[in-house]
């Protein structure tokens, strides 16, 4: 109850650190038991003496004055100015007695020690320093005062003198031995909280977490052990700003504002941000001292303030950082995969579009025109009628051909199983035969089609097939997007070790945001129900994947109504990838098994 009671009468600075509430309950409870003793013992004063005398009165009054430093360092939290204090009341009260009991020879003087003792309860240099020199200035003064005999004379009676000394020595004994035993509990309660602040330290030093104490600016002023292994680099090198040149710099802002907000607005927040972290070599993913990047969540809480009147410069963050990398990695595999599945979709949908209108176009053809032929008798169909709509059943067939084929083969590359089969070519030679092959249909689009090959061409190790392929879809591209008059290029040059194909057209282009999808299964540019040509936006798909199975790049340049330019690099001594070892091995039967199952049959026939 009355260490309730005393705990109350706390300032509210003084109950968030043990040790400094030990120092005020302890200053608080001595002075109240002092002076409230002096007031119980006033009433039996008057009994026995009756009306007190001056000086009697001036006493009783300075030992009740106690309880007034009390109230001040219960209002204000101030203990230093509370220990000041109590030092000039003490030695206000000893030079009250003392000069009107004998000056420097006073049973009194002896308690001028008390002043420098008691203030030692402080642990503080100033209030100590303070009363020492308030203890030898009483003393000197007391000196210099019985000098010029300005002080009473003292006792006379002999008897009375030692009883008076005595009593002095005595109490000032018992006092001493009080203080001693107050600076032996707050010597208890310091050792505690040290084996407190060592069990709490051994748990910040063993847990994977990293703990960190931060100013508002940043600046780290604690960081525990586990900092090393998260970013294998010395505590040393992390405080101050040593863990802020470390964050990334683009995640910089919100790393310092995520300290200040909680630093001033007083709520718990967190961060994420990518830290450097150092690879030491022989550690696992490391060669030689190399250096990567690691996401940390920072959780931060404001340090609970010591004072009400704290500074700026003293508030703090307690912040918890924890490596999820891991997570940020499942969570990038997450949204790529859910951008694949995306894509996945689009491409089904342009698919449909496409297959709608490329299987059902010649379809419709082929059905309506055989009719037709079925019908020739009804509707009197000559020869050349008959052989006319013949010849369009037949290209409906044939361009129903090629879409298969293109899906035929766009499938074989996506799953792997189409074959180069690497042979000596001329690629002069398949270059011409492709631009022969499509200069008809170029004739009849009224389009100039030019062809720069030099006759000093090398000859290239290859797929032929997969080559002309590759040549025929992107000259053909390049016509059908070409209005009349223009014109297509097609260019063929060495340039090292490489054979560069480049097709250019002045036709109507490709714009930006269609330029980044060039090469996507299905993909045509601008939208579908406003295209002007047929196909199934296959083409450049099959080229990128065929250069790309030759160890070759593909590069597309295009403006809208300027034209386009695809420009393909091919090595000319192509080198097959090396095979991938499978993990999954075939077992065969020993030949004894074998034979021995043989004869079991024999057996059993």
């Amino acid at each position: 109850m009355i260490h309730d009671g005393l705990d109350a009468l706390l300032h509210p600075s003084a109950r968030y650190d043990a040790l400094r509430c030990a120092r005020h309950r302890a200053f608080i409870a001595s002075r109240l038991l002092g002076s409230l003793t002096v007031l119980a013992a006033f009433p039996l004063h008057l009994a026995i003496r009756g009306v007190p005398t001056a000086l009697e009165a001036t006493v009783c009054g300075w030992l009740i004055a106690p309880i007034l430093l009390s109230w001040f360092l219960s209002r204000t939290g101030r203990y230093e100015a509370a220990s000041m204090l109590s030092s000039l009341a003490v030695a206000g009260l000893v030079m009250t007695v003392t000069m009107t009991t004998g000056g420097i020879e006073s049973f009194a003087a002896v308690w001028l020690i008390v002043v420098p003792l008691e203030a030692s309860l402080s642990a503080s240099r100033r209030v100590v320093a303070f009363a020492s020199v308030l203890a030898l200035s009483c003393a000197c003064l007391l000196i210099v005062l019985g000098h010029f005999q300005i002080v009473s004379a003292a006792q006379e009676n002999p008897v009375l003198r030692e009883m008076l000394t005595a009593f002095g020595v005595t109490s000032v004994t018992i006092y001493a031995t009080a203080l001693a035993f107050g600076g032996e509990s707050l010597s208890r309660t310091g050792l505690s909280l040290l084996s407190a602040e060592d069990r709490y330290r051994l748990l910040a030093a063993n847990i994977s977490d990293v703990i960190s104490r931060h100013h508002r600016n940043g600046e780290v002023q604690f960081i525990s052990l586990a900092a090393e292994s998260v970013l294998g680099t010395p505590v040393a090198q992390l405080l101050g700003h040593g863990l802020f040149d470390r964050v990334h710099v683009a995640d910089r802002p919100a790393y310092l504002t995520a300290l200040s907000d909680t630093a001033r607005g007083g709520k718990a927040c967190s961060v994420e941000f990518r830290v450097r972290r150092d690879i030491a070599p022989g550690r696992e993913g490391g060669q030689g001292n190399s250096v990567d990047f690691i996401w940390v969540e920072m959780r931060c809480k404001p340090l609970e303030p010591v004072a009400e009147t704290a500074s700026p410069s003293q508030e703090g963050v307690v912040a918890v950082l924890r490596d999820v990398t891991e997570r940020k990695n499942q969570e990038q595999a997450l949204d790529l995969a859910r951008t694949a599945a995306e894509q996945a979709d689009a491409s089904k949908t342009r698919f449909l579009a496409a297959m709608s209108h490329e299987l059902r176009t010649p379809l419709n053809a082929i059905i309506g025109f055989s009719e037709m032929i079925l019908q020739e008798d009804e509707l009197m169909l000559n020869a050349a009628r008959r052989k006319e709509y013949t010849q369009l059943i037949n290209d409906s067939g044939q361009h129903l051909l090629s879409v298969v084929n293109g899906i035929l083969d766009m499938s074989k590359l996506e799953s792997g199983n189409f074959e180069i089969t690497p042979e000596p070519f001329s690629p002069r030679d398949a270059l011409l035969n492709c631009c022969d092959l499509l200069a008809l249909k170029a004739r009849d689009n009224a389009i100039d089609l030019v062809t720069r090959a030099p006759d000093n061409l090398p000859v290239m190790n290859g797929d032929p097939r997969a080559f002309r392929q590759i040549a025929l879809n992107l000259v053909s591209n390049a016509i059908k997007f070409t209005e009349r008059g223009g014109t297509v290029t097609v260019s063929a040059a060495v340039e090292g070790s490489r054979l560069v194909l480049s097709v250019a057209d002045n036709g109507v282009g490709i714009a930006a945001d269609d330029l980044k999808r060039i090469g996507d299964p299905f993909f045509q540019a601008g939208k579908t129900y406003e295209r002007r040509h047929e196909g199934t936006g296959l083409g450049l798909s099959i080229v990128k994947s065929l250069v790309a199975l030759h160890g070759g790049e593909m590069t597309v340049r295009s403006r809208v109504d300027e034209g386009t330019t695809v420009t393909v690099a091919l090595p000319l001594t192509f080198t097959p990838p090396a095979p991938t070892a499978s993990n999954v091995a075939t077992l065969a039967p020993s030949r004894a098994v074998i034979s021995d199952r043989a004869s079991q049959v024999k057996r059993s026939a």
